[in-house]
């Protein structure tokens, strides 16, 4: 960081804020849907540090995934939906790891943060909230 404390980049590198860093894309730290030439752009790998309110839940549920992911709690309590199996993180470092095919949801039962790791990052599973 620089002495303003905001991020600094050049061709090959990135340096920010986690927090601060999501807030500009729900989330999404780096994935195929940052800007080519961005250290951020991959399509090999998606990574969001997810801060989510008590009572949120994933707009709908996932179906037909074709990614694996990996998703740790940093903070809170946070269950995550899987056919016929419901997983509470209820510690620091409790993780869930699914592979391509298995459908999930979510909901925060605490205010949480969660880092997710999905790969590989392809387009199409975005779901926007109905308000």
């Amino acid at each position: 960081m620089n002495d303003e404390n905001v991020p600094v980049t050049d061709d090959s590198v990135y340096v920010g804020k986690a927090g601060k860093d999501a807030a500009l894309d729900r989330g999404w730290l780096l994935g195929h849907f940052k800007p080519e030439g961005d250290p951020r752009h991959s399509e090999a790998v998606e990574i969001k540090w997810g801060v989510h309110p008590p009572g949120d839940t994933r707009a709908a549920w996932v179906r037909g995934e074709v990614r694996e992911a990996l998703l740790v709690l940093i903070s809170g309590r946070f269950r995550v939906e899987l056919p016929g199996r419901s997983v509470l993180l209820e510690e620091q470092g409790d993780y869930v790891v699914w592979g391509r095919g298995v459908d999930h949801s979510w909901v925060a039962e605490e205010e949480s943060v969660v880092l997710t790791v999905r790969w590989p990052s392809v387009p199409g599973y975005r779901v926007d909230r109905v308000e």
